[in-house]
């Protein structure tokens, strides 16, 4: 095993999972990831090779037919899935964040009706609160739903739906009219089951096709509008109105250690690339990895990965012990996500030429790394939860 990103005080469980899921990455995803990122193609064998081994229910009690296991192990499975290939880390991300949020705030009709087959892959999570004139004010969501009768009725516009068209039940936030003073606490989260597919693939609720993407691809991200699409009352998650602001940002919370984890994964794949690479190539007599220039990127390259990681481990950590964790998780998003962009332009700079040819998988790393430095919330937006988290900590006494 490689010296960089080892995590200290696993079980033999996790070990045991984490050898199995470094093995596949080998052998089933990273052969086959420049041909299908390339194509744009959906990775439908390696998602079957997923459910065939449980990961699709990693993190579900078993007591739903799940494996149980916390979020440090899943965090770390998907540091080594992503070092395979980023998008298909993709696939299970949203899953795994709507299977913490049934856990966490579901009704025990909705955990019994959702989470089993959400265990075994049959049923595939996505959520939703991103519209297109969104940004990061979550509380300014336009998209409503208006009790009738048994059902709400859905209309509005929701955007960067990942999974949107392999998924088929999705979280979605809506604005309802609670009357509280203030916005956020208007808010709803819906479970709205639908077909896969695109199109209108009910009546009043259409999948439009997948967004051509820089980077990210192979997995879908799509739009979702809605037009008088009815929602059955008890898809409300936890039964009650106006507690979807919570249930999300709690979802967000673990999807920025995901995150975070995508970003480890990539930036020591970039690692791995450039140190083998460097002692492969030659300039003036000797490997460029003995000249001084090339040996000091890889020194700062390797501290970096490092770095990510142990943060990326103590948030995951802090999750699972049931403490608070929104700035250790903030602070591991934003230093993972900068960290990877950096080690991989890096390890792009040693490829040199031959990193700007497609041939080469660093290429691919250089258009993936970007899109974490945005995902589960900006580099800015970290910094905002982490300073206000401080001065909640820190506040003067004077």
């Amino acid at each position: 095993m490689a010296r960089l990103a080892r995590t200290a005080g696993l079980t033999d469980v996790q070990e045991e999972i984490l050898s199995t899921v470094r093995t596949f990455v080998d052998k089933e995803i990273i052969p086959h990831a420049q041909a299908l990122e390339h194509g744009d193609t959906y990775p439908a064998d390696i998602v079957e090779g997923m459910k065939e081994m449980g990961l699709f229910g990693l993190t579900i009690p078993e007591e739903f037919g799940g494996l149980g296991e916390s979020l440090l192990t899943y965090a770390l499975v998907v540091e080594q899935i992503a070092r395979g290939w980023m998008s298909v880390s993709g696939v299970i991300n949203t899953h795994f964040i709507v299977a913490h949020m049934l856990k966490q705030h579901g009704t025990p009709e909705q955990r019994a009706r959702y989470l089993p087959r959400m265990a075994t892959g049959e049923v595939r999570g996505s959520f939703s609160m991103s519209e297109p004139e969104l940004g990061s004010d979550v509380a300014a969501i336009r998209t409503r739903a208006v009790r009738e009768g048994d059902d709400f009725v859905v209309s509005g516009q929701k955007m960067w739906l990942t999974n949107g068209g392999t998924s088929n039940l999705t979280a979605v936030l809506v604005r309802t009219d609670e009357g509280a003073d203030k916005p956020h606490r208007n808010l709803t989260t819906l479970l709205v089951e639908k077909p896969e597919g695109y199109g209108e693939v009910a009546p009043g609720l259409t999948i439009p096709g997948k967004i051509d993407k820089m980077g990210y691809k192979g997995v879908d991200t799509t739009e979702m509008v809605f037009d008088g699409f009815r929602v059955p009352a008890d898809r409300v998650l936890g039964g009650a109105t106006g507690n979807g602001f919570r249930q999300m940002m709690d979802g967000v919370e673990v999807g920025r250690v995901n995150v975070a984890a995508r970003a480890c994964g990539i930036a020591l794949r970039s690692f791995e690339l450039a140190i083998e690479y460097a002692q492969q190539r030659r300039t003036f007599g000797k490997p460029i990895a003995e000249h001084q220039a090339i040996a000091f990127k890889l020194a700062e390259m390797a501290t970096k990965v490092e770095a990510a990681h142990l943060m990326m481990v103590n948030a995951a950590r802090l999750k699972d012990s049931g403490a608070r964790n929104d700035v250790e998780a903030g602070m591991a998003k934003l230093i993972a996500s900068e960290y990877c962009a950096e080690v991989t332009q890096e390890a792009f700079r040693i490829h040199g030429g031959y990193g700007y040819s497609k041939e080469y998988e660093i290429e691919r790393l250089m258009r993936e790394a970007p899109f974490l430095l945005i995902g589960e919330g900006t580099s800015e937006i970290q910094k905002t939860i982490i300073s206000r988290g401080l001065l909640r900590d820190y506040r003067s006494r004077g």
